[in-house]
């Protein structure tokens, strides 16, 4: 920034010692940009603001003035024009650390604002979603009487609801709505552990909602759990019906698993330690995508973006593996034959996408050989999805030399296992088995876990009694 020198021969005026030259007090410009990202079926809007201030130091500008020049006039203003210029200096300052302080607050303010927005964008497709399965259900007396007691129950937990969704949509340690596809659905949240220390172990999980209503918030409660235990969760959404029919939900899922395979690592997570695991109709869509993957594999020529061998093992939660022996079951709670068959893509497509069947094929037997362990979870007074299926897809599987382990809970229901036993805060014993087996072989990691303080109770026990009594599932 040039200075302006007063030559000696020519003594400056008063005026123009008592005005300093605009060149000595800049002022940086703020720059704002604001970048919206918008998809169908996921309304929310990412928006980045990048601001800067660029301070710059002001020159201190004096006059060369002719050391004859001493008469008392021109002392005396050039005295006064000094404290001037030093009074406005030091109010510029003042006002740039006003603005610098102001642009925080801004900031925050706007953080604050994106994440409000947020929440109202999932709570606005959570009731979309709802609407969208009456509407396919039907309006009967079976489904009135349904929905009346899904309200009940969801009133009942909704202590632990907003507890859940406080932490979902302000946490710092989730990342939310990750695109690992080009449909609108290919979304994934990952929770991320507080502590950075090594890679973690990953789960990536698939959860359930009657392949109509599924949604990867629905996994929050148990991606904040195992967050704290030191492992890397990942969430994977995918289309539900009639949005996509069950091929596009393997499709979906097959490649979310191939997005967290390939760039867990630079989330911090261990690309050699990956689980997967599904629950409900989530597990039936993991079993059906680690089959397909396995006869890819299997096959000549085929290219694929991930592979078996990258998954230790796959835990399926409440899971149904026999269309054939579940289709009259679910007509029979409401899930109509006519509704489920378009799911599966007609009757003719149900072999295809049955788990517990297609592994008895002695043509892909090959391809068999390739699957990962399974550890299948159920619970005994799951009205739901029988947990029968569970323990006859554990047979079938152990029968043509696949590794697979049944655990039951007794007396446990469909929603027992996922949202009322995490809720309680402790006696949460599929949690704890699941955590044992993801951390087996790591002394350290079991160490913490049994020195691991008890998880808070997020509901009291009568209500989750009461929600237990009510819940249509």
């Amino acid at each position: 920034m040039p200075s302006h020198l007063l030559p000696i021969s020519n003594p400056p005026t008063h005026s123009s010692l008592g005005h300093p030259p605009p060149s000595a007090m800049p002022f940086a410009a703020s720059t704002a940009t604001m970048l919206v990202k918008a998809g169908e079926d996921d309304p929310t809007a990412c928006l980045l603001f990048s601001s800067s201030f660029e301070d710059e130091k002001a020159v201190s500008i004096k006059p060369l003035l002719p050391r004859t020049l001493s008469y008392s006039g021109a002392t005396t203003t050039t005295t006064a024009s000094s404290s001037t210029y030093y009074q406005q200096r030091r109010r510029r300052i003042a006002s740039e650390n006003s603005l610098s302080s102001l642009s925080s607050s801004s900031a925050r303010s706007q953080s604050f604002g994106n994440d409000v927005g947020h929440a109202a964008a999932e709570t606005f497709l959570v009731t979309r979603l709802s609407l969208k399965l009456l509407r396919y259900l039907g309006v009967g007396y079976k489904w009135i009487t349904r929905f009346l007691a899904l309200g009940c129950y969801a009133f009942l937990l909704i202590p632990g609801f907003l507890q859940v969704g406080y932490y979902y949509f302000f946490s710092r340690q989730i990342h939310r709505s990750i695109v690992y596809g080009d449909q609108p659905r290919n979304r994934l949240d990952l929770y991320l552990p507080k502590n950075s220390d090594g890679p973690k172990p990953v789960i990536a999980i698939i959860t359930g909602g009657a392949w109509i209503i599924g949604y990867k918030a629905w996994g929050c409660l148990l991606g904040l759990q195992l967050s704290e235990r030191d492992i890397i969760v990942a969430c994977i959404d995918y289309r539900n019906f009639p949005q996509g029919t069950i091929s596009d939900m393997v499709k979906d899922a097959s490649q979310g698993i191939s997005f967290v395979c390939n760039n867990i690592a630079e989330y911090g997570g261990d690309p050699n330690r990956i689980y997967l695991m599904g629950q409900s109709a989530g597990a039936h869509i993991a079993a059906c995508t680690l089959l397909e993957q396995a006869i890819k594999e299997s096959g000549e020529g085929e290219n694929t973006s991930w592979s078996l061998s990258q998954i230790k093992t796959y835990f399926g939660l409440s899971g149904g593996y026999n269309l054939f022996n579940l289709i009259d079951h679910f007509h029979s709670r409401g899930l109509y034959r006519s509704i489920f068959l378009s799911i599966m893509e007609g009757e003719q497509s149900l072999r295809r996408f049955s788990p517990e069947v297609m592994v008895q094929d002695l043509d892909i037997r090959n391809a068999i050989s390739l699957l990962p362990p399974f550890i299948l979870f159920h619970g005994t007074a799951d009205y739901s999805i029988p947990s029968d299926d569970s323990k006859n897809f554990a047979e079938t599987l152990q029968s043509v030399g696949v590794k697979a382990e049944l655990i039951l809970y007794e007396g446990k229901t469909h929603t027992d296992l996922f949202l009322q036993d995490p809720m309680r805060g402790c006696g949460d014993q599929m949690f704890e088995d699941l955590v044992a087996n993801i951390h087996a072989g790591d002394m350290e990691a079991l160490t913490k876990d049994a020195e691991a303080p008890p998880r808070r109770r997020l509901v009291p026990e009568f209500m989750l009694q009461l929600a237990r009594r009510v819940s249509p599932f």
